[in-house]
């Protein structure tokens, strides 16, 4: 008799399912501030919250040249990976087809791959890849002046994909990738 009573009570209350949620992400103001190191081929703005980092190795290697860095974000693990080689050394061709090659291993995960063209007041040209769902990369580009330089950009998070509860730190990070492109200058 009593079981049946709770049973009855317990067909009234009033719960509701928690719904799924992610934590609140508090975004600092955006502020940039000038990389532009001596010996480095190449000056950019990047976010005051980032900080720059020389990469050392490639795949437990020595990087190529010495101008291969990270812009590392520790509040949100993540890091854009930026690589340099000289067109010369590589064939310009071969660099574009790579970097297409590399985006496009993502296609088995991925549900869309949108590339923009980019085109800067500081003569600068590249491509600016979006790449959709559960990818390692959502944010990728490469910029060129078709002639000597060639740089490589591609932002990571240290934590299993998922789109959902990095989408709104990817918005976040685009942006300053953005600037970074729009502030990227060549150097003599």
């Amino acid at each position: 008799m009593v079981a049946l009573w709770a049973a009855a009570a317990s067909c009234n209350s009033n719960y509701t399912a928690k719904p799924v949620g992610y934590y609140k992400i508090n975004f600092p103001e955006k502020k940039y501030v000038l990389f532009d190191q001596p010996g480095y081929p190449y000056s950019f703005e990047y976010p005051v919250y980032g900080r720059i980092v020389k990469d050392t190795t490639f795949f437990d290697e020595a990087t190529e040249n010495p101008w291969w860095i990270n812009v590392d974000f520790p509040q949100f693990a993540g890091r854009i990976y930026v690589s340099y080689k000289e067109i010369g050394k590589y064939n310009f061709d071969t660099l574009i087809q790579q970097t297409f090659m590399l985006t496009g291993k993502h296609t088995s995960r991925a549900n869309s791959i949108e590339d923009t063209l980019i085109a800067t007041k500081n003569n600068i040209h590249g491509v600016f890849f979006t790449v959709g769902g559960d990818v390692a990369t959502n944010n990728q580009f490469f910029l060129t002046d078709s002639v000597k330089h060639f740089l490589r950009g591609a932002l990571y998070f240290d934590t299993t994909p998922n789109a959902d509860s990095l989408g709104i730190v990817n918005s976040f990070l685009l942006e300053d990738m953005k600037h970074l492109v729009n502030t990227f200058k060549w150097k003599k």
